[in-house]
């Protein structure tokens, strides 16, 4: 057998591809699974393929049954007793929104590129998705939280702020960890996507910091040109690609201008760099309406400077990704 696939010809790179192939087969499977309700069927109540065809609304039984079969295969379902139930494996695709969210991002307008990249080489219109999942984004965007989290922390400990801004706050994560770590500061998260919004708005309640903060929902310039009063110190995480450069440029100068003398502004961001993800992102980004794409080092790192800003030493973040973290402060002042 192995010499036979040595003799077929290039035996690495089929075996790659099947490979690929069936690892695409599974993320668009689990998709499937979430978007159609079955799994969240299945973990309310066990049942019979009739009997979820019923509940669930659908008409083709024998390609229901055939679906459940594919899920049995990827360990999401198992049959008992005639009945389908949800196994440990499938509950925590449930549990586990980043797991959730990754799924249905990278089997729809992350994959959705490359199927629609034909058209758009040939003229056609750009992409919006920016614009239609902003919610779906902000929930992927949970991913980094981890290493953003450990950062923020020893900052803030050093920094002692009393006001925080977050700009783009997504689903409140990060503002909600900030107002736990400064238990004497008051926040204000901006976010324009309505749904990630709301979703910020549970996650403060959630974590009993809704009487410190409030979230903001709208353009970021607008809320920023509105708010009253200097901050001690703005995140800016996981946000700054999704405008152009010279929008880039003017909102961290808005950012610069809200912040008091000697009060700081951490920025995470995915970097341009030579890695697959890297270039992939960069090219989802270049695909969208606007021209958004992701800054190199050098380049961010100037746009600090260019509105006033002295950036601190980048750190890398997240191991084998593309995502860095840097420290830009306010010049005078003193630190609390």
């Amino acid at each position: 057998m192995v010499a036979r696939l040595i003799r077929a010809g290039s035996a690495r790179v089929r075996w790659r591809a099947v490979r690929d192939g069936q690892a695409a087969v599974r993320v668009a499977a689990v998709a499937a699974g979430l978007r159609t309700g079955v799994l969240v069927l299945l973990d309310a109540l066990p049942d019979t393929t009739a009997g979820l065809a019923r509940r669930g609304g659908w008409a083709e039984e024998p390609l229901l049954e055939a679906f459940l079969r594919m899920l049995s295969a990827l360990g999401l379902v198992h049959a008992a007793q005639g009945r389908w139930h949800l196994t440990r494996q499938g509950r925590a695709v449930l549990a586990d929104d980043v797991v959730r969210s990754s799924y249905q991002a990278f089997s729809g307008y992350h994959s959705g590129l490359y199927r629609d990249l034909e058209r758009q080489l040939t003229g056609g219109a750009p992409r919006r998705d920016v614009v239609d999942h902003g919610e779906l984004i902000a929930r992927l965007s949970q991913a980094m939280d981890p290493f953003v989290t450990e950062i923020l922390t020893a900052h803030l400990r050093e920094h002692r702020p009393r006001r925080i801004i977050d700009v783009g706050c997504g689903t409140g994560g990060l503002l909600a960890h900030m107002l736990q770590v400064a238990p004497e500061a008051r926040g204000v998260g901006i976010e324009q996507d309505p749904a990630a919004a709301a979703l910020a708005r549970a996650t403060l309640a959630d974590h009993a910091v809704a009487d410190r903060a409030r979230v903001v929902e709208g353009d970021a310039f607008r809320v920023l040109g509105s708010l009253e009063g200097e901050a001690d110190w703005v995140l800016v995480a996981n946000m700054l690609y999704y405008l152009p450069p010279e929008e880039q440029v003017a909102l961290l100068r808005a950012v610069a201008a809200r912040l008091r003398p000697g009060g700081a502004v951490l920025v995470i961001s995915t970097v341009l760099t030579d890695s697959m993800f890297s270039r992939h992102f960069d090219l989802l980004l270049r695909a969208q309406q606007g021209r958004m794409a992701l800054p190199a080092v050098p380049d961010l790192t100037a746009r600090l400077r260019a509105v006033g800003l002295t950036p601190g030493t980048v750190l890398r973040i997240a191991p084998g990704q593309p995502v860095i973290a840097v420290v830009a402060t306010r010049p005078g002042g003193r630190g609390r």
